[in-house]
């Protein structure tokens, strides 16, 4: 079987077993306390504590462990404005920012405060100029996340890491998916991670906040983790967090190395095996591990469904595998195609063979869905007669509106139009990504009596 979603969660690396399973007897005291038991618990979690702040870059004292990464997002935000409440109530984001910013940031805005969502580019990668003009007076915080969770984009967080230092504005780094790998740079303020991204248990998250910087814990008082994370500590889970990250960091030159040539032999050789894809993130400011794609005329869940049915393990983007029928919000902001999206995130120790089967078993999963959908063949083209059409795909969800767009095309002379009433909020986002693959010119949009109207005109 081939587990290609690690960048949701990695399996746990033997070392979090072993040191998980020695630490249920070792450290079931409470650290809090002064006899023996107590002293031994206390003594693991300050080692933990140690190593995991080494493992960062910062001091033992400016690491917290708490209940989740989301936790750490959550709290670090939250202290972080209350601790500058007197400068302001604006927040600066990326626009690809992990859901748990994003819903502090719309925790902000329900308390009236502001927020700025800084765009990317077709990458997935943030202008640091353009962050550093976001600032203002007001300008309490700023959230940029290491690299991208769903296309593995590297941000420039040591530049913009010094345009927030020279505007004096603390900047809170999202780690979660680069931690593994190795310390983030640049003069940053505040970060958080999550054990589960690289092989630690799932239930810890660490929260730096370094010295200097003014932070105001949120909610009632407690006094564990320097008020920052409370509850009883989850010890054992702790120990293991910390030992897995030293051992991944141990091995993670070599495996980066050994990942990005699987990654690259996915990134050239889909294109060539499946017609109608897109690749999508940054070629080479990217993570190791992470590769992902998007396939024309593609039903997202039922390629999702396809593969693991052949023995693979992939997650989406696409609004096809969404209960909300919305596309993928960083897909959303690089203006992609989103429809049939693919995130491929290989763990640490994966086979090159594995590799290899699934791009053998990728073009004949994609062909299923397309004929299934009655997807046009790629080199489909109908004679050049009638004039503007119009393809009423109200009520039809991703990828349909794309794929009748397609089957059209060919039916109008060059400079005529096609337009595609839709309702579904992937065709804002997939028809211009549809045009551009296809060498098409989107005209715009337009309100229409049912759903919204968008306008394709031939030039070729």
């Amino acid at each position: 079987m081939g587990y290609f979603d690690a960048a949701s969660a990695a399996p746990l690396h033997p070392v979090a077993r072993q040191a998980l399973l020695a630490s249920l007897d070792e450290g079931w005291a409470d650290p809090a306390r002064l006899y023996r038991e107590g002293r031994r618990a206390r003594l693991l979690l300050d080692a933990a504590r140690e190593a995991a702040a080494e493992a960062v870059g910062c001091r033992a004292d400016e690491l917290v462990f708490t209940p989740s990464g989301t936790r750490a997002v959550h709290s670090g935000v939250a202290g972080a404005l209350a601790g500058r409440r007197r400068v302001g109530r604006h927040l600066i984001v990326s626009a690809v920012e992990h859901s748990s910013v994003l819903h502090a940031a719309e925790e902000l805005e329900r308390d009236g405060g502001t927020v700025t969502q800084v765009p990317v580019d077709r990458a997935g990668t943030v202008d640091a100029d353009a962050f550093a003009a976001a600032f203002g007076d007001g300008t309490a915080l700023a959230c940029l996340q290491s690299a991208n969770h769903e296309v593995g984009t590297e941000q420039p967080v040591a530049r913009v890491a010094e345009a927030c230092r020279a505007a004096g504005v603390p900047l809170l780094v999202d780690a979660a998916q680069s931690l593994g790998w190795g310390k983030v740079q640049g003069d940053w303020s505040l970060l958080t991670a999550s054990a589960h991204k690289w092989g630690g248990p799932s239930g810890v998250g660490l929260l730096v906040v370094r010295k200097g910087v003014r932070f105001a814990p949120q909610g009632a008082a407690d006094e564990r983790e320097s008020g920052r994370a409370p509850g009883f500590e989850n010890l054992p889970a702790i120990v293991a967090a910390a030992a897995s990250l030293r051992a991944v960091r141990a091995e993670a030159a070599q495996e980066a190395a050994r990942l990005r040539e699987l990654t690259e032999r996915i990134r050239a050789r889909v294109p060539g095996l499946v017609p109608d894809v897109e690749v999508v993130g940054d070629a080479v400011r990217r993570l190791p591990g992470i590769v992902t794609f998007s396939c024309l005329y593609v039903d997202g869940e039922t390629l999702l469904h396809e593969l693991d049915r052949a023995g693979f393990s992939v997650s989406s983007g696409s609004s096809c595998t969404s209960s909300t029928l919305m596309p993928s919000h960083v897909l959303k902001a690089m203006g992609v195609l989103t429809e049939g999206n693919v995130r491929v995130s290989l763990p640490p120790g994966t086979p090159a063979e594995d590799v290899e089967r699934f791009l053998e078993v990728l073009p004949g999963a994609v062909a299923a869905v397309r004929e299934r959908l009655g997807a046009p063949a790629a080199a489909e083209s109908a004679p050049r007669t009638g004039a503007d059409l119009v393809v009423d795909a109200v009520g039809r969800r991703c990828p349909i509106p794309v794929i009748e767009l397609a089957k059209v095309i060919g039916d109008v002379p060059v400079g005529g139009t096609v337009r595609v009433l839709s309702d579904d909020e992937a065709a804002r986002l997939d028809i211009p990504a549809w045009c551009e693959m296809r060498g098409q010119e989107y005209v715009g949009e337009e309100r229409a009596e049912r759903g919204t109207a968008y306008l394709v005109r031939r030039i070729k």
